[in-house]
């Protein structure tokens, strides 16, 4: 996962060693408890040769806070998309479990 500190830097892709990863955001879906969450603007990394797309690790983590605050303390898993260059991404989730 990425750090979204510096909005101009750029990172080597850790999938095609070819691109690079640009900063930018997107729509991120997940389910809870059977629904659909959708929060928008959120930041990722995108890379501009392959597609692949990071979510921000910050991000991750302060959405699983807000979502399942009871789980705080449990490690998270963390989601990756991948994208074909060119086209539009299958939206990506990452599974949240509800006790």
């Amino acid at each position: 996962m990425r750090h979204f500190h510096n909005p101009l830097s750029k990172i080597p892709c850790s999938d095609c060693s070819i691109g690079q990863m640009h900063q930018t955001a997107v729509t991120y879906f997940t389910f809870l408890g059977g629904r659909m969450i959708t929060v928008p603007d959120f930041p990722a990394w995108i890379c501009d040769m392959c597609g692949k797309c990071e979510y921000d690790l910050d991000a991750l983590d302060n959405l699983a806070l807000l979502l399942c605050p009871q789980d705080a303390n449990l490690p998270t898993k963390r989601a990756t998309r991948i994208a074909s260059k060119g086209k539009a991404a299958p939206p990506g989730s990452r599974p949240i479990t509800s006790k």
